[in-house]
């Protein structure tokens, strides 16, 4: 159940809400306070409100309204929240903002990892040629063998920087613990969650707290049920932080011809439970160069809000993901063919072959 609290009610009916709801609930029940853009909102578990108690809460002058939610996530929830969340990123920096969700897919590139100042300020200036809007790069990067390149550190921070200085693009890079999370977001733009990392629940409060503000993108974990990665998302919300774009990167298949599965099943049937926008990754979810070009278009047809693609100068020498790794070119291509998509499937494409 998710209580709307009314703008105007003053200190004294606020808590007196406080205080109705901790006699109905007890201490062992916890309740959420979050601030969800222009409202403030509690969040708590209604299984134990009778009709008697419902009742009295609607009397309470600081209630605005009662939204009863039956899925276990509540603010991520369409039944909440009806209209499309839209996420900007980049604003307040020396980049050109970017909307995710607003209706135009977003392209975002780069390398796997941040391996050295030359070859990422070659990408970036590559990514921002063919046309992406948002660079992405690890600095930090969770590997499963401790003996890979696990990425430079703060040193790939101040890197990216560097980038989004020189291109106006804004910058994407994985968090993974959190004590990182103030730290990468003095630098990052869009904090990145991995997919390790979708129940790692003090990362998700840290990110979720983080003075900054910064926007999350949260990967779907390699075996995680939609319910899972959504309560996942549910956390980040919870803790304070709206700004959440959700990502698909394939999950865990018994076929070893690709990486994973992607599930593109998974786009239409978010937008139906979730307001939250949706993007698809398929370098991670394929593991191949050849099916990253066709499962773009693929994700973009199913209502993919972005993309976000590896992309390197020479992806057969690259320190990680190079199977994976497309060129500027083939970048550019993905860029023209994700534009004329969305044209196509919001009529705009027709209207003008017509004319």
């Amino acid at each position: 159940m998710i209580i709307v609290v009314r703008s105007q009610a003053d200190s004294d009916e606020r808590a007196r809400l406080i205080e109705v709801l901790g006699r109905m609930l007890g201490t062992l029940r916890p309740l959420t306070v979050t601030r969800m853009r222009e409202r403030e909102v509690i969040t708590l578990d209604d299984s134990v409100l009778d009709a008697l108690a419902l009742d009295e809460l609607r009397r309470q002058s600081a209630v605005e309204e009662i939204v009863q939610v039956q899925t276990p996530y509540k603010l991520v929830s369409r039944a909440f929240q009806a209209v499309d969340t839209v996420v900007t990123v980049g604003e307040g920096r020396d980049c050109e903002p970017v909307t995710i969700g607003a209706g135009t897919p977003v392209v975002m590139a780069g390398p796997c990892a941040v391996e050295s100042r030359e070859q990422l300020l070659t990408t970036a200036r590559a990514v921002k040629t063919a046309g992406a809007q948002i660079l992405r790069g690890g600095a930090f990067k969770p590997r499963t063998s401790p003996y890979q390149f696990q990425g430079l550190g703060l040193e790939g921070l101040e890197l990216l920087a560097e980038a989004r200085a020189l291109t106006g693009l804004p910058v994407i890079t994985e968090v993974m613990e959190p004590a990182l999370v103030e730290t990468v977001a003095q630098y990052a733009d869009v904090l990145q969650i991995g997919a390790r990392n979708m129940q790692n629940f003090p990362l998700l409060l840290a990110a979720g707290r983080q003075s900054r503000g910064k926007p999350v993108m949260l990967k779907r974990g390699l075996s995680s049920t939609i319910e899972e990665w959504l309560l996942a998302a549910e956390y980040i919300v919870a803790a304070g932080n709206p700004n959440v774009i959700l990502c698909e990167r394939g999950v865990r298949s018994f076929d070893p011809q690709t990486r994973n599965m992607l599930d593109l099943a998974c786009v239409p049937l978010l937008h139906q439970l979730t307001h939250l926008p949706v993007i698809v990754d398929p370098s991670h979810a394929t593991g191949r160069r050849d099916l990253v070009h066709p499962m773009s278009r693929a994700g973009i047809a199913a209502g993919a809000a972005g993309l976000i693609l590896e992309v390197h100068p020479d992806p057969n020498v690259a320190l990680c993901d190079g199977k994976q790794s497309i060129t500027p070119q083939e970048l550019h291509t993905i860029v023209q063919e994700t534009r004329l998509m969305a044209q196509l499937m919001g009529g705009a494409f027709l209207a003008e072959q017509v004319a």
